[in-house]
């Protein structure tokens, strides 16, 4: 079982690890926003950084709390200390 397929099915278990919507932006956001903090370690290091940060460029509407979207983008290093983060996505409606 890969990674994803754990997280998956560890964060996202409403969902079968084969439905075609659970993609892995998905999981990973899943798992940035709840995850205990040795599976983060765990997806770090299988993963790497890269494909968190391909998260918070792609994420959707409320894939993230506010507070794991501000955290992410000092820890993964996307913004510096002091800068201002950017708002996190947000649905529109009309």
């Amino acid at each position: 079982m890969s990674i994803l397929d754990e997280m998956s099915t560890k964060y996202i278990w409403w969902k079968a690890v084969d439905d075609p919507t659970l993609t892995t932006r998905r999981v990973l956001a899943q798992v940035m926003d709840i995850a205990d903090f040795d599976d983060v370690q765990r997806v770090l290091e299988a993963l790497g950084e890269a494909p968190l940060r391909d998260v918070l460029a792609h994420a959707e509407p409320g894939w993230l709390k506010p507070r794991s979207w501000y955290y992410w983008h000092y820890r993964l290093g996307v913004v510096e200390p002091g800068e201002p983060v950017p708002a996190p996505p947000r649905r529109l409606f009309g």
